[in-house]
């Protein structure tokens, strides 16, 4: 006999297990709060602004080709902001003992479309140490670029700055703590359907058929206690 699950069931089932599910669900959000604000170490990012622009002429038609020419350029700088022709010589520069890669996974760099602007952006657990990535990033390239591409085109449009008070970029407990009561939902529904489909006890007379593939004659309904003892008195008075 194929047997169905109707929306009540799946209802009551829910019901009956909200216990479990609300416990799973706040557990998920308080481990994902302790881990955020007191096991993951906070990220802080800056970021500085460098400006590719050819020297200024007279002539407009002149100076759109060198617009061109700068954004053309731009993917080219962004690949070589992060080569070690530049991170070299900014770990040297530093002495953070941080290698070439490890400055590389620090850094991303990303400019608007058609914009000549390129922003460096820098993440690391020390603010101050980000600045200082940030803005020897940009002035080594300033200079490298000159020796590298043999172009003058570049400048520092906005350094990176220590805020007073930065605030981390990462993590973010309210999102963690939110991906967690998703998760711990799930997990809590799932385990209060997987407990439901592995009880095996037979609960009413639906559940009688179902096993024995027969039909049902009769149910023997409970006598109440107040019944039994209207009974017993009724019996010794008779007696």
């Amino acid at each position: 006999m194929e047997e169905t699950i109707s929306l009540q069931e799946l209802f009551a089932t829910l019901k009956k297990r909200m216990g479990l599910i609300v416990i799973l669900t706040l557990l998920a959000i308080i481990i994902a709060g302790v881990v955020s604000y007191k096991m993951l170490t906070p990220i802080y990012e800056t970021s500085t602004q460098i400006l590719v622009n050819q020297e200024k002429t007279d002539a407009s038609q002149l100076l759109n080709q060198n617009i061109q020419t700068d954004l053309q350029l731009i993917n080219t700088y962004s690949v070589i902001i992060k080569s070690p022709a530049i991170l070299g010589p900014v770990s040297e520069q530093l002495d953070l003992g941080l290698t070439v890669e490890q400055l590389n996974s620090k850094i991303t760099v990303t400019n608007a479309e058609n914009s000549q602007v390129v922003n460096v952006s820098v993440q690391d657990p020390d603010p101050a140490i980000a600045v200082d990535i940030a803005n020897t990033t940009a002035s080594v390239f300033q200079e490298e670029i000159q020796q590298l591409m043999k172009v003058d085109n570049v400048s520092i449009l906005s350094p990176a700055v220590l805020k007073e008070n930065p605030a981390p970029v990462a993590p973010n407990p309210m999102m963690n703590m939110a991906i967690a009561a998703v998760i711990g939902l799930m997990l809590g529904v799932g385990i209060a359907f997987l407990l439901d489909y592995l009880d095996t006890t037979l609960k009413n007379d639906q559940d009688i058929e179902d096993v024995l593939d027969i039909p049902l004659l009769g149910v023997i309904s409970p006598i109440k206690e107040e019944t039994q003892k209207q009974v017993a008195t009724s019996r010794r008075r008779a007696g």
